[in-house]
């Protein structure tokens, strides 16, 4: 008992040296997995000091699985913006800044973006925490994510260490205020933006391996079919830079993984579709510049490693 006393007590002196931080959830429609985010968030090693869950005009039940938490928890607040007709990214970035008001003038050090349908380890928080605390050149931090389908972002995607998924993202407040929060991109890809931005701008960004949270719904699939989100994805691959040689490949590695080949002709007809209208970027030059350099990095180290007979940890391709 007096061991376990004093586990407890260095436990305790540990999270004391942690940054404060916020989290702000903006949620619609997702009566189905919200109360196994709030479970996850409110059985975390390292709380935050307020969690804003922003209700962005649902239609359904969530509103009122919510509700019962908020008499228990006075640090998690529900705000229920009016119901809206149309669906678009913007509208998340809309919606998470109406949660952004609310801690301004809180003192925290560290600012996250949590989505409404994810399940989180009860040291999630303290571990990104302290990888804050040990660098004061992290700007951005999250972890790998898995889902249902058997999808593993660690190993199924070529995005790796560098970029922070959006289900889960954590910005130190100084980075966040630096690069102007979130951009409201009707079309998507705000989460890239924001951590490419980081980056750009000097700031470390990073995911983690050590640790991992479960997405309950397949990426970009809400209210739309996979090959619709795929073929979507490819549009964005687009209006975000991409680089096209990166793209023939990223398409090519997508149609050779038996369960993604549609996806991975979605994607890039979405790419040769939004090249062909020539879509608008909403990105600055040096921002795609910035980009494209990291895509023909990362097919250099691709191409070493085939040549020389070596296996290609994706993870890792590019490294801080």
């Amino acid at each position: 008992m007096d061991t376990l006393l004093e586990g407890d007590k260095v436990t305790t002196q540990k999270l004391q040296f942690l940054p404060a931080y916020v989290l702000i959830t903006p949620a619609r429609n997702e009566e189905a997995f919200i109360e196994k985010t709030i479970e996850s968030v409110i059985h975390q090693t390292y709380l935050p000091i307020k969690w804003v869950i922003v209700n962005d005009g649902s239609t359904d039940g969530m509103a009122s699985r919510i509700e019962p938490y908020l008499a228990k928890y006075d640090w998690i607040e529900l705000v229920n913006l009016p119901v809206r007709r149309e669906r678009n990214f913007a509208a998340k970035v809309y919606a998470f800044n109406a949660g952004w008001e609310r801690v301004k003038d809180l003192n925290y050090e560290v600012i996250g973006n949590l989505d409404s349908d994810v399940s989180l380890d009860p040291d999630h928080f303290e571990f990104l925490l302290t990888k804050f605390s040990e660098d004061s050149k992290l700007g951005v931090a999250g972890t790998v994510f898995r889902e249902e389908s058997g999808y593993n972002s660690e190993t199924d995607s070529l995005e790796g260490q560098l970029h922070v998924s959006g289900q889960c993202q954590l910005f130190r407040r100084r980075c966040f205020d630096e690069i102007g929060g979130y951009f409201a991109n009707k079309a998507g890809g705000i989460d890239w933006i924001a951590v490419t931005t980081a980056r750009m701008k000097g700031w470390k960004t990073r995911s983690y391996r050590e640790k991992s949270f479960f997405h309950y719904r397949h990426l970009g699939t809400a209210e739309r079919s996979m090959f619709a989100a795929a073929f979507s994805y490819g549009e964005k691959d687009y209006y975000l830079g991409g680089h096209p040689v990166w793209e023939l490949f990223r398409v090519a590695f997508r149609m050779v993984k038996p369960p993604y080949v549609l996806e991975g002709l979605a994607l890039g007809l979405g790419y040769g579709w939004a090249a062909l209208r020539r879509l608008q970027r909403p990105i600055s030059k040096e921002l795609m510049a910035f980009h494209r350099r990291e895509h023909m990095r990362k097919l250099r180290v691709i191409l070493k490693n085939t040549l020389l007979m070596k296996p290609v940890d994706k993870f890792t391709l590019l490294s801080e």
